[in-house]
């Protein structure tokens, strides 16, 4: 299996350009969602925090999840903040197992636009132990620096 980069949003529908005003004939084309994950060792988490990347400047932010499939030790708590805005109070990790994060409302702005530049993506944790593992999911999609995902009447 092969790794390809593309930059800027892939964007699908079957109607490109807008002809008409009837199904069919309006424009329905939308941008997918990708993912980044950061695999964290129980000595990272130990760490209490550190970085997990960069979201594309203009992403729209759909959820971050953290994913427990190796049990840390003890009761581990862990945050991540987005464009040094927290997504979520501290999650309590105390069994294997998926935990999907609710956004804060005060994350709102940042969610509908990471920013006109990159968005450090960092994290912070407690309790940490010597065993565990966790993967970050940071789902988004990819967009335009101004938050837009729609190419210009010139682009084909």
């Amino acid at each position: 299996m092969g790794i390809a980069s593309h930059l800027g949003s892939w964007l699908l529908g079957t109607v490109k350009n807008t002809t008409g005003s009837t199904a069919g004939t309006v424009r329905n084309m939308g941008a997918t969602i990708v993912a980044q994950t950061s695999n964290l060792t129980a000595a990272q988490v130990a760490g209490l925090t550190g970085s997990l990347g960069a979201i594309p400047a203009g992403a729209c932010i759909t959820s971050v999840q953290f994913i427990t499939s190796t049990l840390f030790a003890s009761a581990t708590t862990l945050k991540v903040t987005i464009a040094g805005v927290d997504y979520a109070t501290a999650a309590t990790i105390t069994s294997a197992g998926v935990y999907p994060q609710t956004a804060a409302a005060t994350f709102a702005p940042v969610a509908a636009n990471a920013g006109a530049t990159d968005a450090l993506v960092t994290f912070t944790a407690t309790g940490a132990s010597v065993t565990g593992a966790v993967t970050v999911v940071i789902a988004y999609v990819v967009r335009n620096s101004d938050g837009s995902y729609n190419p210009t009447a010139f682009q084909n």
